[in-house]
């Protein structure tokens, strides 16, 4: 009479282990963004609401880059390739984004900074990647993204070889909004 037992409590640990993985791994994005938002891994940008009030001496470069997905026809650049700001200083950059098509279309940009250890220190307190965008056909548009270095960089030892960084975007089609024709129709 035992082994039946022994079986029952067998198969539902079983059962219990199998719903938390099922539960962790469904939310394994969630918890990824999480992270990567707390502590910049992979280069993740931090969100600011206002810019620091004091500024440090040190500068950095920061470089500017820009690429579109190929199923989004779109021209998408920086209007300076670079600039150099001292850390706590916020700074405004201007992209352009150009839709070459002859239909309305939304794209969403993602982002990343080069190297991924200063993704931590580099703060946006505007910026174009935080809604979608909808070009209409033909339609160009400049994007604004303000941000600011954090001063805390300065005493970071890790961070003594920072000199640049690069802000990178990327605009993808969106999975929804108003898209571009499918030929398949």
């Amino acid at each position: 009479m035992k082994k039946p037992h022994k079986n029952t409590i067998v198969l539902f640990g079983c059962a219990v282990l199998i719903g938390l993985m099922l539960g962790i791994v469904s939310q394994a994005e969630p918890l990824y963004r999480i992270f990567c938002g707390a502590t910049g891994f992979g280069g993740t940008t931090q969100n600011a609401s206002v810019a620091p009030t004091r500024t440090k001496d040190r500068a950095i470069t920061v470089i500017f880059d820009s690429n579109v997905d190929p199923a989004l026809p779109w021209d998408f650049r920086p209007l300076k390739r670079h600039i150099t700001v001292k850390l706590g200083e916020e700074a405004t950059a201007l992209y352009r984004a150009h839709n070459r098509s002859h239909q309305t279309i939304t794209g969403t940009a993602v982002h990343n900074v080069q190297p991924d250890k200063a993704g931590l220190y580099f703060n946006k307190t505007q910026c174009f990647c935080f809604i979608k965008q909808t070009l209409n056909p033909g339609q160009s548009k400049d994007m604004l993204v303000k941000f600011f270095i954090d001063p805390a960089l300065a005493s970071d030892k890790n961070e003594d070889d920072v000199t640049q960084l690069t802000l990178s975007y990327t605009f993808y089609l969106a999975k929804t909004g108003p898209k571009a024709h499918n030929t398949t129709e």
